[in-house]
């Protein structure tokens, strides 16, 4: 029996929590050299959760939304563990997806050029903005181990899908979605046996065929 209470977590809860922290953090730290350059900060704006199953649910319902900043949601997908690698006692290598899904709202405005700015249009190229940031700084030499080194091995990008949203299967109007998996491989590990230092033994030996003793020996290590 496991001695001990289990309450560490698990290192793919910890890595989706960075991976949302450096997104996060990076998207304040832009918005400050964004002011310094004299250019509008807002539009270096991430909104980052973590596990929501409907991160854009303040945008339904409403003409034009209150914050249309661009959202990222980091949720966790799944784990493959590799044999070569780990061992049999205590430590799994292991290679989970953590997926980065970006979200851009957009509302159809009149162009003071002329004609107007199509919302679908806007949209497509809010998620593709917050789509560019995600990428650039999770694949930043800074975070070649997520901050994590010791844990992580290597971290790369999966793939990027783009995606409409939906809702009770109906695509969701003024919203464009995208997809960055990636791929974190690091070192998952296990609850290990303690022992104590033994202080005797005692040893019985029987002859099984008649039960006849044979060996009876005390050891003491005190």
């Amino acid at each position: 029996m496991i001695a001990e209470l289990i309450t560490k977590k698990d290192n793919y809860e910890i890595i989706r929590d960075q991976v949302a922290a450096i997104l996060a953090t990076e998207s304040a730290h832009q918005q400050v050299l964004a002011r310094k350059a004299d250019k509008d900060p807002d539009d270096w704006k991430l909104r980052v959760f973590i596990e929501k199953a409907l991160p854009f649910e303040e945008w339904l319902g409403s003409e034009v939304a209150e914050d249309t900043s661009p959202i990222v949601n980091v949720w966790f997908d799944n784990t493959n563990f590799e044999t070569r690698g780990s061992n049999i006692v205590e430590r799994q290598k292991a290679t989970s997806i953590f997926n980065v899904d970006c979200y851009g709202y957009g509302a159809s405005a009149d162009n003071p050029l002329g004609g107007h700015n199509p919302g679908d249009t806007e949209a497509a190229f809010s998620v593709q903005r917050a789509l560019r940031f995600c990428r650039n700084i999770l694949m930043a030499s800074e975070y070649t181990y997520l901050g994590l080194r010791g844990l992580v091995w290597q971290r790369w990008p999966q793939g990027i899908t783009v995606f409409q949203p939906e809702l009770n299967g109906v695509y969701v109007q003024r919203v464009a979605g995208a997809r960055f998996a990636f791929s974190v491989v690091y070192n998952e590990m296990a609850p290990q046996y303690e022992g104590c230092p033994i202080e005797a033994i005692s040893i019985d030996v029987l002859r099984s065929e008649t039960g006849e003793l044979l060996v009876e020996a005390d050891y003491d290590y005190s």
